[in-house]
């Protein structure tokens, strides 16, 4: 089996420790990986701003770097949500039916980490060890689009040591959204605040997630404030040993 790892523009940019761990933790389950050098940006933040046709050459090169790949495999429950349900339809508004037909192929392959752990290689122990409190963000993607349900709780679960908390309103937003936040700075910031409030009542020392963008929205309130809770994606969760 032949794993290629869809590294985002957000681990490979700003939080490079999701990628090695993604890798690390792959690669301890005995897959074959391949990391495409030449893979680059979805496209997620020019579709949701309206860029739709210029994405194009980005649904052509995803194509080209996986083709050799049995599964795609994603930190990141927005960019695999955007693959698997967004490429086909922009491709068919521009009127390129083979490459409407190439990603629909793609998106088939494609997986969040937590899914392709659960569904495809059917494990939810992955030999990790982490002997700290942590409580869980579903991200909007996770919920609404992907429907990943308690596949990454199961998975936490299973670590040897952890203590996992539950987190009160847990489907509500972190208030990232991508440029939502941008544009919308004043109802980010208190949807933000709702959610951290949420967290640091479950006295956990760490708040884990599938999104690299959401964490990074929450661990900048935190850091903020000053607050001990440590943001931290599940992958680096999962591929911590003794």
């Amino acid at each position: 089996m032949r794993v290629g790892i869809f590294i985002t523009c957000l681990v490979d940019g700003i939080f490079p420790n999701v990628g090695v761990a993604t890798v690390e933790l792959l690669k301890r389950l005995n897959l074959e990986i391949d990391v495409p050098i030449q893979q680059t940006c979805c496209g997620q933040m020019h579709i949701n701003t309206g860029y739709r046709a210029k994405v194009i050459p980005l649904l052509k090169n995803q194509v080209r770097s996986f083709k050799n790949c049995d599964f795609v495999v994603a930190p990141s429950a927005s960019c695999v949500g955007t693959v698997r349900h967004q490429y086909e339809t922009i491709a068919r508004e521009v009127g390129d039916f083979e490459l409407a037909a190439d990603v629909k192929q793609l998106g088939e392959r494609t997986f969040e980490l937590s899914e392709f752990l659960t569904d495809v290689l059917d494990v939810t122990e992955v030999g990790a060890y982490f002997p700290h409190s942590v409580t869980y963000h579903p991200t909007c993607h996770s919920l609404r689009v992907l429907e990943l349900e308690d596949r990454p709780l199961r998975l936490l679960r299973a670590v040897e040591g952890i203590e996992v908390i539950p987190l009160a309103d847990s489907d509500s937003c972190c208030g990232f959204g991508g440029t939502f936040a941008v544009k919308n700075p004043d109802v980010s910031g208190e949807m933000l605040a709702d959610k951290l409030l949420c967290i640091r009542r479950t006295g956990a020392r760490f708040v884990t997630s599938l999104d690299s963008s959401c964490l990074m929205q929450i661990g900048g309130g935190l850091s903020r404030t000053n607050d001990p809770i440590r943001p931290l994606h599940l992958v680096e969760i999962l591929a911590s040993t003794r």
